[in-house]
């Protein structure tokens, strides 16, 4: 690793014991299954950075110093992981939440789609390599899964979880 070179990618928060916050961030840790706050911190610097690049395009735009193309090529790379809906536009970046975030994660997708009974068991499923995207075992629970890719989220054949009839997806599968 070359010296210098910033291997965090993102920041704590300011002030380490404000209350709302610390409660805030444990009902997301609980509804989305993560394993530390360092996820959730990650994810609102990646926010951060949509935001950030969002007001820089439009005050380039307002300037008239950038073309049009750029401000869309940024809405379709959101598109396409699905941070943003079809109909949206540079202006609707502004009012994200860490939630459109959290929910493209690969453990959210796997649960969403019925995978797990819990957030915690379809990381857990995740991590072990019993879930594929598109074809391809992907053992990072920090995925971003594409819209094209949602459908493809599934167990992998050669998993025991694959079985209908397995114990661990006989209680929320039937």
């Amino acid at each position: 690793m070359a010296l210098g070179q910033n291997t965090k990618f993102y920041e704590t928060p300011n002030h380490p014991y404000q209350g709302e916050r610390i409660s805030e961030e444990s009902s997301l840790l609980d509804r989305y299954g993560l394993q530390n706050k360092e996820e959730l911190w990650r994810a609102q610097s990646q926010l951060r950075g949509y935001r950030r690049e969002a007001r820089n395009i439009l005050a380039q735009r307002a300037q008239g110093d950038t073309e049009v193309t750029e401000g869309e090529e940024f809405v379709a790379h959101l598109q396409r992981i699905g941070v943003l809906d079809d109909g949206d536009e540079l202006d609707d970046v502004l009012l994200l939440d860490v939630t459109d975030v959290l929910e493209r994660r690969l453990q959210t997708v796997a649960y969403r789609n019925g995978l797990g009974n819990t957030p915690n068991q379809a990381r857990q499923f995740v991590v072990h390599g019993h879930v594929k995207v598109d074809g391809q075992r992907v053992q990072a629970p920090s995925y971003k899964v594409e819209v094209a890719e949602e459908g493809t989220v599934q167990f992998d054949e050669n998993s025991p979880l694959a079985d209908e009839l397995h114990p661990e997806r006989a209680e929320g599968n039937e």
